[in-house]
C-alpha cells in the first residue's frame, strides 16, 4: 500500500484528490496538509512514502518544504503538483529533490501514474518540463561558476550588478524584496562571496551585463555608489559628492583596508 499525504492550501483541492485517490486498491491517503510547515509536521508524525506537494502555500512554500527535507534523513518521494508552472520554479524543485512535477490541469491518471511511480524512484514530468531539463543540460558545459545558479537567481545577480538596490530588483523582477534577500543571500552562499560588491563584479565578469554599458562613467559611479551604500559605512559628504571611492579619497568612502578602483582589469575574469 502507497502511504500518500496530500499538501495544499486549498480545502477542495485537498479533497477532490484524497477522493480520487481512495478510489486506487494500493494507494492510502494517510493525512492532509494545508502549509508547508503543517505539511512538515505531518510527515514526522506519519511517515508517509509519497507526498503530493503544491509550491504556493503560506507560512512555508513548497520550496521550503523540498529544502527542508533535503536537509534532513531521508524522507518520502515528492510528486509536485501545482498551478503555478514557471521554468525557473520547476528546475528549483527538481533540483531540490522532486522526483515529479506536473500542472493542475494534468489528467488524474497522470497523477496517479507519478504518485506509483515516485514509490519504486521514478518520474514522470509534465511535457515543458523534460523539454526544459534537456535544454537545461545541454548548456552546463557552457555555464562554468554560473550553473550552481537557478534561472532565477542569475537574473537577480545580473540585476545587482547593474547596481541597483534591492528595492530596484524586485520591482524589476515583480518578487518581494525579502524574496530578493533570500535570493542575495542564496548567491553569496552559492558562490562562496562576501557582500554585494564582489557579487556584481563575478556578475561582470561573467558576461551578466555587457561591459561597455558598465564601464560608462556615470553608470560606474551610480553602481559603485549603490553597492558601497548595501555593504559598508555610511559615506561622507565628500565622498556622497564624489562615490567613486579611488585609493587617495579619505579611509572613511570605504571599508578599513580595501581599495575601490574599477577599471576594465577589474571586470576581466581570472
Amino acid at each position: 500500500m502507497i502511504r500518500v499525504l496530500i499538501v495544499d492550501d486549498h480545502q477542495v483541492v485537498r479533497e477532490g484528490l484524497r477522493f480520487v485517490l481512495e478510489q486506487e486498491p494500493d494507494v492510502e491517503v494517510v493525512g492532509e496538509a494545508g502549509d508547508g510547515r503543517a505539511a512538515l509536521e505531518a510527515i514526522r508524525t506519519l511517515s508517509p512514502d509519497i507526498v503530493l506537494l503544491d509550491m504556493i502555500m503560506p507560512v512555508l512554500d513548497g520550496k521550503g518544504v523540498l529544502d527542508a527535507l533535503r536537509a534532513g534523513e531521508p524522507g518520502p518521494a515528492v510528486v509536485v503538483l501545482t498551478s503555478y508552472t514557471g521554468d525557473d520554479e520547476a528546475i528549483d524543485a527538481v533540483r531540490a529533490g522532486a522526483l515529479s512535477y506536473l500542472p493542475k490541469s494534468a489528467a488524474i491518471d497522470r497523477v496517479t501514474d507519478a504518485v506509483r511511480a515516485a514509490a519504486t524512484g521514478g518520474s514522470i514530468l509534465d511535457p515543458g518540463v523534460t523539454a526544459l531539463l534537456v535544454n537545461r543540460l545541454r548548456e552546463l558545459d557552457d555555464d562554468g561558476p554560473l550553473q550552481k545558479l537557478s534561472a532565477r537567481e542569475r537574473d537577480v545577480l545580473a540585476t545587482l550588478a547593474r547596481g541597483r538596490s534591492n528595492h530596484e530588483i524586485a520591482r524589476a523582477l515583480s518578487i518581494s524584496e525579502q524574496t530578493v534577500k533570500s535570493y542575495v543571500s542564496s548567491i553569496l552562499t552559492k558562490l562562496d562571496l562576501k557582500d554585494r560588491t564582489q557579487a556584481a563584479i563575478f556578475g561582470l565578469q561573467q558576461g551578466l551585463v555587457p561591459l561597455d554599458e558598465a564601464l560608462q562613467p556615470r553608470n560606474l559611479a551610480e553602481r559603485l555608489h549603490v553597492m558601497l551604500r548595501a555593504d559598508g559605512p555610511a559615506l561622507t559628504d565628500e565622498a556622497e559628492r564624489d562615490p567613486v571611492c579611488r585609493p587617495r579619497r579619505p579611509a572613511s568612502c570605504r571599508e578599513p583596508g580595501e581599495r575601490y578602483q574599477l577599471t576594465r582589469a577589474t571586470f576581466r575574469a581570472a
